[in-house]
């Protein structure tokens, strides 16, 4: 069995992220940066989670899956940061779509697969 430790890389971050993302998103939910830091590393996590979160918006672009990472905000402005490709003009529709996609319903994607999209 495996586990997520300090030292893995974006890419195996991404995998855990997608699951925590999918959860939220399940439940109509948004997640701050701070949280979603405190779930994956046990505290906050600024300037790591920019990377990773591309991964995942990378992967939903190229598979035409709406934007998962738009559900992560800033616990200030409620709104995801400038680094997270997300149509902010369309924020609340992009958010809706996140919540109407069945999720569960697609096979989570492996690291490999975030890393191919991401670069």
């Amino acid at each position: 069995m495996k586990w997520f430790n300090p030292s893995s890389k974006h890419p195996a971050r991404a995998v855990q992220a997608w699951q925590i993302l999918v959860g939220a998103a399940m439940n109509r939910q948004t997640i701050t940066y701070q949280k979603l830091g405190l779930y994956m590393y046990g505290r906050k996590a600024e300037g790591v989670l920019d990377q990773i979160l591309g991964h995942i918006a990378s992967y939903c672009n190229d598979n035409n899956l709406p934007p998962l990472t738009s559900i992560v905000v800033n616990k200030r402005r409620g709104k995801p940061g400038k680094a997270i490709p997300v149509n902010f003009r369309k924020l609340d529709k992009e958010r809706e779509r996140v919540y109407a996609e069945d999720w569960y319903d697609i096979y989570p994607p492996s690291a490999e697969e975030l890393h191919e999209a991401y670069i």
